[in-house]
């Protein structure tokens, strides 16, 4: 190579580096070459290149990024973990990423105070039952338009997991049955078929799916309402001729004892809600001489007291409802919906929610059902939410619906 072609004039015997590089390069056969070594002598001047150098170590990679927080959520996911880095070219992997931060605590759905919605009944239904076992709600009978539509099925709700399915059916198609749970069983006292009163009375196993008959109730009826206290279970009222009627089974011994009737004050009492607290029934609303949705309705609250075998009356409802439903939640008596003819309210059905505080025999107004409804006894407290299954919403037994409406009590009466 001359010197001109290292770019040097004749007249100068520096050599630029710079421009012997690529040169240099070529005359070594390297398509890439880093960190070359160049002698103090020019390249026209015969000076000797040296070996080529080591490759300068690739950059570290980049740390994988840190997981993205959890969505918020009533108990927040974690996030994942952060994706690895990649290697740089010639250099070490990259840190994992740490693990994002779980999601903080979302806000409770529904508000305390508030109403929601969980998932829909598998078909629409009125003039049912409802029961809770081991957080699995079970909805029995009733019909969707009309007496002769009766069913026999069993729905269940699984509170956990927010979905529905079908259980064991009941042992005969019934509507305006009483229901409830006790100690992990479920029992089924009186109700109506398509043609009769009954008092059949019959206990569900839900962990092998087999119902069995127990002794019969001696009043048989349907439209009553229950309250357990202990192992033994009270209904009260039910459509004529049932009357004010009131017993009380012993599942313990599989026997039924007749009891005071409930106050006659208002005679025939049905389609009433029932509950129990601190070992008192509570018996209210409801109507009465006649068991129709155009029969009267009264404001009654009755208590009875298993110690004395006594009925005192509490605090008048704020309003005369039948076809009422009701539950005890934080020691409180929740008592909402209800229908009737000539009630003021959008086809007949009460939007009233209002409940009712032991310590003070007072009753205070909640707000008002989203969707009112009607038709349903029993009902289930469970998590902090009060479950209010189906129900009719219009005056009359024709409007079964299959909304799951939630309420989360804001108040304590403990």
């Amino acid at each position: 190579m001359t010197a001109t072609q290292c770019g040097v004039h004749q007249r100068s015997n520096v050599v630029p580096r710079t421009r012997c590089i690529a040169a240099t390069a070529g005359r070594l056969g390297l398509a890439l070459v880093v960190g070359l070594a160049v002698s103090s002598a020019g390249c026209g001047g015969g000076g000797n290149v040296s070996d080529a150098g080591t490759g300068v170590a690739g950059t570290t990679g980049v740390a994988g990024t840190t997981g993205v927080a959890g969505t918020t959520g009533v108990a927040g996911t974690t996030g994942a973990a952060g994706t690895t880095g990649v290697a740089g070219r010639g250099g070490t992997t990259g840190a994992a990423g740490t693990t994002g931060p779980g999601g903080a605590a979302g806000p409770l759905s529904p508000p305390a105070g508030g109403y929601g919605l969980r998932a829909m009944l598998l078909a629409s239904n009125s003039e049912m039952a409802v029961g809770e076992v081991n957080g699995k709600i079970y909805v029995v009978g009733g019909y969707p338009t009309s007496p002769t539509a009766t069913v026999d099925t069993v729905l269940v709700y699984d509170v956990a997991a927010n979905t529905w399915s079908m259980g064991p059916r009941h042992p005969i198609a019934v509507h305006h049955p009483v229901v409830v749970g006790v100690s992990g069983r479920l029992y089924s006292l009186g109700a109506q078929t398509a043609s009769a009163d009954t008092g059949r009375t019959f206990e569900l196993d839900p962990g092998t799916g087999l119902w069995r008959e127990l002794a019969t109730m001696p009043t048989a009826r349907g439209a009553g309402a229950a309250a357990v206290i202990g192992d033994k279970i009270y209904v009260a009222g039910g459509r004529p001729p049932a009357g004010n009627a009131f017993e009380a089974y012993d599942i313990s011994d599989n026997t039924w004892t007749a009891l005071a009737d409930f106050p006659q004050t208002f005679a025939d009492r049905n389609h009433l809600a029932a509950g129990a607290l601190g070992n008192k029934v509570y018996v209210a609303g409801g109507r009465y001489d006649g068991g129709g949705f155009s029969s009267p309705r009264t404001d009654s609250l009755d208590i009875f007291d298993p110690a004395t075998g006594a009925w005192t009356q509490g605090a008048r409802m704020l309003r005369p409802r039948g076809g009422v439903n009701g539950a005890f939640a934080l020691g409180c008596f929740h008592v909402w919906g209800g229908e009737g003819t000539n009630t003021g309210e959008p086809n007949d059905v009460f939007p009233d929610h209002d409940v009712y505080d032991p310590r003070n025999d007072t009753w205070t107004q909640l707000a008002p059902l989203p969707t009112p409804v009607h038709g349903v006894t029993g009902a289930a407290f469970v998590g902090g939410l009060i479950y209010m299954p189906g129900g009719g919403t219009m005056s009359g037994g024709s409007s079964g619906s299959n909304i799951l409406q939630v309420y989360r009590p804001d108040r304590s009466c403990e």
